[in-house]
Order: structure tokens, then sequence, then C-alpha cells
């Protein structure tokens, strides 16, 4: 690809101390080139060592000739508030975004900007893998590839790109605008369906630009994921009248439990001590439903804040969102 445009990849950091020394190791593990990108990393407002460790990883990167910029946003706590940190203090063309607990590979970067090069193209979005998982929860959401963009494209009120793994113009926020900053969770789709409805901007699937990105590993996680999969839904619902999610009784929760214990589980189990299938397919039910219910509540117990309506703007100009 001759040309490349410049890129600015951001991304958003809350108490990232775990996590940050794998993302920037693949950030300067990146192909593209070093003059054409920079690394814009907003700490959210952190409690622990991320302000430090940013610091410490700007100054290194220096060294090799690449530019990593710690920024900061504490005045909301919201990931899309320091995208929009990021997007200010952007000096690229190309916007590109990844979260701090996810793992680009060597040529992401590369191959996430490739489609750019057609002019009527004004989002990408890249595949999302799952980290090599230990705990059977990892691994049944690998099986489920729980976090591919297959199933965010592929949505029936329009596609869109988790910003997992997106792409987007700098001239496209121009027209519709930034990130809703007090929204907390379905941003994403939000910012993408307001370019694909309201501009001619062309959105394409990078299938090879892939981060992996670490699973939940316990059930306190997989249902705080689940509930906000929830919480993203009914905000969408009352942004776009998206149809909402059917939602769990109990009663069809007790069959489904009691169909699994009393004809599944003998079933499975007696095939993965037969080594006919695993144990994973033995207890996949339950997890099932696990997500199931909390993605249930978290659509039946949330309602979207007024606040969260309001579109921020590149300029200090307010418009209506």
């Amino acid at each position: 690809m001759n040309n490349l445009p410049s890129v600015s990849v951001i991304v958003p950091i809350y108490n990232g101390e775990r996590d940050l020394p794998d993302l920037i190791s693949c950030l300067l593990a990146q192909t593209y080139r070093g003059e054409q990108v920079e690394y814009l990393l907003v700490d959210n407002n952190s409690s622990d060592r991320t302000a430090d460790l940013l610091q410490a990883a700007a100054k290194d990167a220096a060294n090799q000739g690449i530019a990593i910029r710690p920024l900061t946003e504490k005045e909301i706590q919201s990931s899309y508030a320091a995208r929009n940190t990021g997007i200010k203090a952007a000096t690229s063309e190309i916007l590109a975004f990844t979260d701090a607990d996810c793992r680009p590979i060597p040529d992401w970067l590369q191959l996430l900007v490739e489609p750019f090069a057609n002019p009527k193209v004004g989002l990408v979005v890249g595949e999302i893998l799952g980290l090599p998982g230990k705990t059977l929860l990892e691994k049944y959401a690998e099986q489920k590839s729980v976090l591919s963009q297959k199933f965010t494209l592929e949505h029936p009120f329009c596609a869109y790109g988790q910003t997992a793994n997106l792409a987007i113009r700098r001239e496209a926020f121009t027209e519709v605008g930034l990130f809703r900053p007090y929204l907390t969770t379905g941003g994403d789709a939000d910012i993408c369906w307001r370019i694909l409805q309201s501009t001619d901007w062309k959105l394409e699937f990078a299938a090879k630009a892939i981060i992996r990105h670490r699973h939940r590993s316990n059930l306190q996680e997989l249902r705080s994921q689940w509930r906000r999969y929830g919480k993203s839904n009914r905000y969408l619902h009352e942004l776009y009248g998206v149809e909402l999610m059917r939602e769990a009784t109990n009663k069809e929760i007790i069959y489904r439990l009691s169909r699994w214990l009393l004809k599944e589980l003998p079933v499975a189990s007696f095939g993965a001590i037969a080594g006919k299938n695993s144990w994973l397919e033995a207890i996949a039910t339950p997890i099932d439903l696990i997500g199931f219910y909390s993605r249930s509540l978290g659509q039946k117990e949330t309602q979207l804040p007024e606040s969260a309506k309001q579109i921020e703007w590149l300029s200090n100009q307010s418009k209506n969102p």
C-alpha cells in the first residue's frame, strides 16, 4: 500500500496496570511505519499505576522513534469520553480504536487501514479473537466465538463494529459528532449507526486485521459482561427503537435446568468419559443460562440517562443529537 495515511490509535484505559505491559509491547511491534502513526493512551481517572506506566512507556517508545502520547480524561468516567479526548488530540486522518485488554497482531494496523484506499470507505471493522484461555469459562467463550465481530456485523437493525477493533475516518466524526460521552455501553453501535444512517460512508470488514481479547475467567466477570450487553440493548432501544431481546422467565430457567440435569448432563458426561466429547459440552447449558439471565436483568433494570443522549463535537459549537 503506497502513500500510507497517518493513523492515530486511541486506547481508553481505566486501571490498566495488569494489561498495559502486554498492550504496549503489541503496539511497539506494529509493522505500520513508525512516523505515520501515533498512539494516544487515555487514562480515564485510574487509581492504580496506569499514569506512571504510560509516562515510562512514552519515554521508551520515543527512543525507538515511536510516538506514544499519554492523555487523561478525569471529568467523565466513561470509555467513550476517554475516546473523545483522544479524538480531539489526534493529528491523523484515520482514527483506530482498541482497548487495554486487547492484543493486536503485528500487522493489525496495516491490515485495518488498507481498505481506506477506497475513498468511499469511512469505517473499517477488524476481527476479535480470544486469547488462549485456561479456565472452562474462557474455553466456552472461545468455542462460542463470543467476541467475534461477525455477530455485530449481522445485527438485524444495522451493522456495526466494536471499538475493540474499529477504525473511522476523522471526516466522519466532523459530520456526525463524536461518541456520546456519558454513555457507558452501546456507544460503538451508536457511532457506527449515526455514520451509516446519515452519511454516504461505507463500512468494510478486514477479517485478517485481528486483535486478541482476554475472555472472562470467572462467573462474576461473565455475569457483568452479559448484564452490560442487556444494558446496551436497552439504551439502543431508547435511542433507535431497536427491538428488545426476549427476557428470561423463572419458569423457563427452571425447565432448562431440569432438562439439563436429567437428560443433557448424563449423556454429555458419558460422552466425555468415553472420550467422544469434551467436558465443556456437559456444562454449556448452565453457562448459557447465566448469560441469558444476566442479559435479561441488564435490559430490564436499566434506563437511558438523559445525559447519555448528548453528543460531543470536535468544535465548541454544540449541535442537536
